[in-house]
């Protein structure tokens, strides 16, 4: 585990946030459940912290970021409580985005694939989705019933709904089971539509074409 978090920390993390997302919904609604919740939490901001070790970004500032997250998350899982959950959601939407574009800059970085950055394509899609997703919390806690969906639809949104719409979004699936009714809900759902069209033009062909001329008979 050590050897392949040094390795390929991008495998590592992506491997991480898919068994996340089939956790999820086994820890919502119970208070031992948000204590795990908070739990995980800090063991993906650690191995986002690892991945933006890898790059060429500056690991300064994801520490300056993923501690202060880290100490909030701490106090949600001892106390069970969710007040600070849109304070400690702002810190990991920055992080996230920051490892995104780390990521991003360390595939780009030259012309070789290696494993490690076919990984860091997954990984950087779910940070997007994550970050938007802790954006959405935000967003919802700044403006009530910025979302609403088939089942209590006045009601707030669970961590699980914000997560599956990011996901739909960012990959142009667009269910529809969760839908922002609020006006800047909407506009971050616009940018986060674009920046899943943008992230497959530019991140995905290029990596695709690298490595199509790495094999026989390639230009």
């Amino acid at each position: 585990m050590l050897r392949l978090a040094r390795q390929e920390p991008s495998a590592l993390l992506l491997a991480t946030q898919l068994a996340a997302v089939l956790l999820y919904p086994f820890m919502e609604g119970s208070g031992a459940g948000r204590a795990v919740f908070s739990a995980l939490g800090i063991l993906i901001l650690g191995l986002v912290l690892l991945a933006v070790r890898s790059t060429p970004a500056l690991t300064w500032i994801a520490l300056l970021l993923g501690l202060p997250a880290v100490v909030l998350l701490a106090i949600q899982a001892v106390t069970g409580s969710d007040t600070l959950l849109p304070y400690s959601s702002v810190l990991e939407a920055i992080l996230y985005f920051y490892a995104a574009g780390a990521l991003i800059t360390y595939m780009l970085a030259d012309h070789d694939v290696t494993r490690d950055e076919l990984f860091a394509v997954g990984a950087t899609f779910t940070l997007v989705a994550w970050a938007f997703a802790y954006t959405f919390t935000v967003c919802q806690a700044i403006e009530p019933q910025s979302f609403i969906a088939a089942v209590d639809p006045t009601g707030d949104r669970t961590w699980m709904e914000l997560l599956f719409l990011s996901f739909t979004t960012l990959s142009s699936t667009g269910l529809s089971d969760v839908v922002p009714v609020k006006a800047f809900a909407r506009a971050i759902v616009m940018i986060e539509q674009l920046a899943g069209v943008a992230f497959i033009a530019m991140i995905v062909s290029r990596l695709v074409g690298l490595t199509v001329m790495r094999r026989p008979g390639g230009s």
